[in-house]
């Protein structure tokens, strides 16, 4: 069975430790703006303390990265590139949303108690539904239209909840999008829809792949890339800090 429990991590915030049976070795990642360390069953808990301290700048950066998100409730403001979302009470006994005019109406029970982890989870879904159904209504002919305005050529493009990677590109020329580009500004959405097209020509990152990348960008590939650094994605189940050596 897993044991943890709860330590003042200072600028870390709380950290969780656990002692997982099934682990192997000390681990470190971060979930929903939280550090979590884990250590085999016959771990020490200083030793895991002390990789946390040697791991600190990193987990700093992490935490930057993947702040918690602010709980759904009828204060929530988030906007889309092609919505925004409005969370309401309602007299009705059940949870709907309703995308309509550039609004995702999400409507909650009178006694919906937001606090709740199932609640939280039920909205997120609500969200995520709504989010795929406008990438997939959106991003394969904004695509498409870069890919004729470039004289790129790829095989097929799929729209995925990935939580790594905004974009990706095959050797097959197949490229795959992230749900998490409709939270990107329109601009940086092109951007990574061009990187990926440039994949098609350059599979690396090498020097002629940024050559190409500065020809279909006026020359701002690297300050777009810089500013894609400051966007989150949607939340991930980790993201993994590393391994103790």
């Amino acid at each position: 069975m897993m044991q943890e429990r709860t330590v003042d991590g200072g600028d870390l915030g709380t950290i969780i430790l656990r002692r997982n049976p099934r682990a192997g070795h000390y681990s470190l990642r971060v979930k929903d703006g939280q550090v979590i360390g884990t250590m085999p069953p016959r771990g020490s808990e200083r030793e895991l303390l002390a990789f946390i301290d040697r791991q600190r700048q990193r987990l700093l950066r992490m935490l930057r990265r993947s702040p918690k998100r602010p709980p759904w409730n009828e204060s929530t403001d988030v906007q889309t590139c092609t919505f925004r979302v409005h969370v309401f009470r309602t007299s009705r006994a059940n949870f709907y949303a309703n995308l309509r005019d550039g609004v995702l109406h999400v409507a909650c029970p009178e006694a919906t108690d937001f606090e709740q982890e199932r609640v939280q989870q039920l909205l997120q879904g609500l969200f995520e539904k709504a989010l795929r159904h406008e990438a997939k209504r959106t991003l394969p002919g904004r695509l498409q239209k870069l890919a004729a305005r470039h004289s790129f050529h790829y095989t097929g493009v799929t729209v995925r909840n990935t939580q790594s990677r905004w974009g990706s590109c095959s050797s097959q020329k197949r490229i795959s999008l992230s749900l998490s580009l409709m939270l990107l500004p329109e601009h940086l959405i092109d951007y990574v829809l061009l990187h990926e097209l440039c994949h098609t020509v350059e599979m690396n990152h090498g020097e002629r792949f940024w050559q190409l990348m500065d020809k279909v960008t006026d020359h701002r590939a690297q300050m777009l890339r810089r500013e894609l650094k400051n966007w989150r994605m949607l939340p991930a189940g980790k993201t993994d800090a590393g391994d103790s050596e």
